[in-house]
C-alpha cells in the first residue's frame, strides 16, 4: 500500500509540475479561432480541459509512468491531476507570481536550455547518420558477439489472484484477444506493449516461467502458471535455434549500440567548430579567482567568425 501510494504522489507530481497546462487562460492548452480543440472532459473554472489535451497529457507522461493510465481508475486519477494543476495555475494567475522577477528569471533561463537543447538535437539528428554498410561493416567484424543458445519470444498476462487468471483464460479461449487483455489485467511494466517480453534465452527469466515457456509450440498459450511474482498466463510468439543471429535480427541492435557514440562525435565536433569560429574572450585572471585554470595569458580575444549563440556550450582557453 505505501508503495502504491509512493507511485501515486510520483505521477500526480509528474502531471502538475508539466510545462503544458490545459487552459488558455493561464498558459495551457491551445485554441483553434478562439474554441477548444475536442470535445470537452472537464470545465475548471472558466477554462476547459478537452480530450484532445487529456490525450496528449497521455502521450507526454514519461515512459514508466504511462502504464499506471491503462486502466479506467488510472485515466481518472490523470484527469484529477489536471484539474488541481489547473487550479494551481488560476490561483498562482490571481497572485500575479507569474510576473514576479523570479519567475520571469527562471523562465528566461529555460527558454535559453529548450533553445540550446532543439538546436543541438537538430543538428545531431542531421549529421549522425548510421548506413546499413556501416553497421554491416560492424556485424561482419563482431559476429562472434551475436551468437546465441535457443531463445524464444513470448508475451504473458500477469495478476496476483489464481481466480482472475483462471478467469481470464476462460476469456482466451473463448476467443479474446491476449494483447487487449494483458492491457486491461496484467500488474507489469509489459502491459503497455500487450504483455510482450521480447526475445531471451535460458537462465534470464524465473524457473518455473521458463520451463513452461521453452516447452511450448510457437502461437501456443498456457494455461496458469503459478510463480513468485503471482499467476501467469504464457502465449508464445517466437522460437529461434542456437547459432549466429543474421544481419537483419541484429541491426536495430547494432544500431542502437553505433548510435551514441557517433552522435557523441557530431556533439564534440559541434563544439570545437564553436570554439574555433565564434567570437569570445576569457578573462583568465577572473576565471582564476574563482577556482578556475590557472591565469595564462591574458584572455585573447577570437575573432573568427560569428559570436557563438546564448546558451551555448561555453569553452575555455586552453593552457599552452
Amino acid at each position: 500500500m505505501k508503495r502504491q501510494s509512493v507511485i501515486k504522489l510520483a505521477a500526480t507530481t509528474a502531471c502538475i509540475i508539466a510545462l503544458a497546462g490545459c487552459s488558455p487562460k493561464s498558459g495551457g492548452e491551445a485554441k483553434s479561432e478562439g474554441k477548444p480543440s475536442g470535445p470537452v472532459l472537464a470545465e475548471v473554472g472558466s477554462a476547459t480541459i478537452t480530450v484532445d489535451s487529456f490525450k496528449k497529457e497521455l502521450d507526454n507522461l514519461p515512459p514508466y509512468l504511462k502504464p499506471m493510465t491503462e486502466t479506467a481508475e488510472g485515466k481518472k486519477e490523470m484527469l484529477e491531476t489536471m484539474i488541481i494543476r489547473e487550479l494551481i495555475l488560476q490561483e498562482a494567475a490571481k497572485s500575479g507570481v507569474e510576473n514576479s522577477p523570479a519567475v520571469k528569471e527562471k523562465l528566461e533561463d529555460l527558454k535559453k536550455r529548450l533553445v540550446v537543447e532543439a538546436y543541438l538535437k537538430q543538428k545531431v539528428e542531421e549529421q549522425a547518420k548510421v548506413g546499413d554498410d556501416e553497421l554491416k561493416k560492424f556485424y561482419e567484424s563482431n559476429k562472434d558477439k551475436f551468437k546465441t543458445g535457443d531463445q524464444v519470444k513470448a508475451s504473458h498476462i500477469l495478476v496476483k489472484e489464481e481466480k482472475q487468471a483462471k478467469d481470464i483464460l476462460s476469456q482466451l479461449k473463448g476467443g479474446a484477444s491476449f494483447e487487449e487483455l494483458a492491457k486491461k489485467n496484467s500488474t507489469d511494466g509489459s502491459a503497455a506493449k500487450g504483455g510482450d517480453l521480447g526475445w531471451f534465452g535460458k537462465g534470464s527469466m524465473i524457473p518455473e516461467f521458463e520451463k513452461v515457456a521453452f516447452a511450448m509450440k510457437e502461437g501456443e498459450t498456457s494455461g496458469v502458471v503459478k510463480t513468485k511474482f503471482g499467476f501467469h498466463i504464457i502465449k508464445l510468439t517466437g522460437k529461434r535455434a542456437a547459432g549466429s543471429r543474421s544481419f537483419e535480427e541484429v541491426k536495430d541492435q547494432i544500431k542502437a549500440a553505433v548510435l551514441p557514440n557517433k552522435q557523441q562525435e557530431i556533439f564534440q565536433k559541434i563544439k570545437d567548430d564553436l570554439k574555433k569560429n565564434g567570437k569570445y574572450s576569457i578573462k583568465e585572471d577572473v576565471l582564476k579567482g574563482l577556482g578556475g585554470a590557472p591565469a595564462g595569458k591574458e584572455g585573447a580575444e577570437k575573432t573568427a567568425g560569428a559570436a557563438a549563440p546564448a546558451g551555448a556550450p561555453q569553452a575555455h582557453q586552453e593552457k599552452k
